[in-house]
């Protein structure tokens, strides 16, 4: 069978792994957990393949030295359910093309799938009938994300996302997980314990080294308070401008400059929101910017602020506040809790009212501020920074334990 081949002397002397990697929701050169992995790859000498959807953001991977971008057209933007399904399909199908193609060019030792969606199993199923070892990285958890995006999500879909959640973990070598909420599930899901890790999702400390403040971004204001992340309906950023209005409002604080960074299908809803309410002068919606100018912004602030309502969900948005030394305040949950341990100032959800005292006591306290984001940021350079994690991540790519 052409699927048999054996490999080759050379791969087997220096001990070089074929590792195919299957993105769907992000370009890899937007994914910031999968750049972090590649290169970790290919400086331990892997060769690496990376199906993923075309973008302007490939641009500087598609001529790296052992790394082969295989990209496919964006999905057709469809909203809702169904606008969902098809995006899974269409990015299913082109893996399933673009994958057959590499595997018929030579052998594929590591086949690692970043999810969501748990679309994938019959195609992870078919390589490992070749020799592939599959490793799933779940970054989230299907059924939980479906839930949080509907106020009234369906049972019968819930019913058919654990379905597939299942499938996978049957299906998974190796499974990697950002935190234990995840971990405890996919064991329910039929993972085997001792065939998951931990590997969470924080800033590269190198990078994070390199960054220094820019007190223009304050502009006229004293203070600058910055939310990070994607903005999808789960991610309640409109929390942040509710925050805002209060403290701005309510609470008479007019020292405060907002910076809210980032994109996602929120973003316009969220301008026109700080418009409405006239909050221009003093919150900015840049949209989305490079690594650096992000880091930056967080190098000059006071506070780093979260709003999201998923107890299942470790944010990195929060890790990277905590690496550079700026105190966290957000909703008390369970995940974000084990994260910043004694980092942030943590408020019974969903109180905004609540989190805009907390705020200002922040603000009105140097010495709290400082206290906390000196203790964020030794969790972050001893335990929590990708560098730390990057040991555990190599061992299961290259561990060579099939189930």
């Amino acid at each position: 069978m052409i699927f048999r081949r054996r490999k080759s002397r050379d791969e087997t002397r220096n001990g070089t792994r074929h590792v195919a990697i299957v993105v769907e929701n992000v370009a890899l050169g937007v994914d910031t957990r999968l750049r972090k992995q590649v290169h970790d790859l290919l400086a331990n000498g892997h060769r690496v393949s990376v199906v993923t959807m075309r973008s302007a953001d490939n641009v500087g991977y598609r001529t790296t030295s052992n790394l082969r971008v295989l990209e496919y057209p964006p999905p057709p933007e469809v909203t809702g359910s169904i606008g969902y399904v098809v995006e899974y399909l269409v990015s299913l199908a082109w893996a399933v093309a673009l994958l057959s193609r590499l595997r018929l060019r030579g052998r594929i030792d590591v086949l690692q799938v970043c999810q969501p969606p748990d679309v994938y199993f019959p195609l992870c199923w078919l390589l490992r009938w070749s020799g592939t070892r599959v490793v799933i990285d779940q970054r989230d958890l299907m059924p939980e994300l479906f839930a949080a995006r509907y106020d009234d999500p369906s049972r019968a879909m819930l019913g058919i996302l654990r379905w597939l959640e299942r499938r996978t973990q049957r299906v998974a070598d190796h499974t990697l997980c950002v935190n234990e909420y995840l971990r405890d599930r996919l064991v329910d899901a039929g993972a085997e314990p001792a065939t998951i890790s931990i590997v969470r999702n924080g800033p590269v400390l190198a990078r994070v080294e390199k960054v220094s403040a820019d007190p223009t971004l304050k502009e006229s204001q004293r203070f600058l308070i910055c939310w990070i992340g994607k903005m999808g309906k789960q991610d309640r950023v409109d929390l942040v401008v509710q925050l805002a209005e209060h403290v701005l409002r309510d609470l008479g604080r007019s020292d405060c400059r907002f910076a809210i960074l980032g994109d996602g299908e929120c973003l316009d809803d969220l301008r026109a929101s700080v418009t409405a309410r006239g909050l221009e002068e003093w919150v900015r919606l840049p949209g989305w910017l490079p690594e650096e100018r992000v880091f930056t912004y967080l190098a000059t602030a006071d506070v780093g602020v979260d709003t999201s309502l998923q107890v299942e969900v470790s944010p990195v948005k929060a890790m990277e506040y905590m690496a550079f030394s700026l105190p966290l305040l957000c909703f008390d949950l369970p995940e974000t809790r084990r994260i910043a341990v004694d980092a942030a100032v943590l408020v019974r959800p969903p109180d905004v009212l609540a989190l805009g005292e907390a705020l200002i006591a922040l603000l009105d306290d140097p010495a709290t501020r400082s206290q906390l984001g000196a203790e964020g940021r030794h969790r972050v350079f001893e335990e929590l920074g990708w560098e730390r994690q990057t040991p555990t991540y190599l061992s299961a790519i290259t561990s060579t334990h099939r189930r």
